[in-house]
């Protein structure tokens, strides 16, 4: 675990280079936050069994690439695509997947970029090559993902498909939402100029 600590240390420092950057260049900071979580050992058992596969260091290094996860929220859905591109090029990470939840929501309604990479932790005797998931929302898709996750784990409800018809139109909703305020930043830039 303490190699997939290091993994986000590295992704975490990268982004926090880039919203400093983006504070001097542009004079706002496109990250609102970056949370950060190493799964669970019962949950990474739990999803190797599921998969068939065996229950191994190897098998875990191998086959999930979710294990080292970072969250990164943004104000804006340009920002998300311009820092996934900005981090993409940089030499030492590799993208192994993109998965673009914002195009192409999740039947539930759910938005956000998800990037699977490789980059290298430095220990005392070698360089070692580390997963890390990297998930990029807005505001307003944190706020919805975070409250549908509550919800979906709730008790036995007597109408969960008009529970998940709701929370696919609030998402639908909140999406016109940061479509609007991206409407609304680039017209006050428009003015700035």
């Amino acid at each position: 675990m303490m190699h997939y600590r290091c993994a986000i240390q590295e992704v975490e420092t990268k982004l926090n280079v880039l919203n400093n950057e983006y504070s001097l260049v542009y004079n706002r900071n496109p990250i609102e936050s970056i949370k950060t979580r190493i799964k669970k050992p019962l949950s990474i058992i739990n999803k190797l069994k599921k998969k068939g596969f065996p229950l191994t260091i190897e098998s875990i290094e191998q086959n999930l690439s979710d294990i080292a996860g970072v969250r990164v929220v943004c104000s804006f859905q340009d920002d998300i695509y311009k820092l996934a591109e900005i981090l993409a090029k940089q030499d030492d990470i590799t993208v192994l997947e993109v998965k673009d939840y914002i195009q192409n929501p999740k039947p539930n309604g759910y938005r956000s970029l998800h990037l699977i990479i490789e980059i290298p932790i430095f220990l005392s005797h070698k360089k070692k090559p580390m997963r890390v998931e990297i998930q990029f929302r807005t505001i307003a898709m944190d706020f919805w993902a975070s409250l549908e996750h509550t919800l979906k784990y709730k008790k036995q409800v007597d109408n969960p498909e008009d529970i998940a018809e709701m929370l696919s139109s609030c998402a639908e909703t909140i999406n016109d939402v940061d479509v609007k305020m991206l409407e609304i930043r680039n017209m006050i830039n428009k003015l700035e100029i």
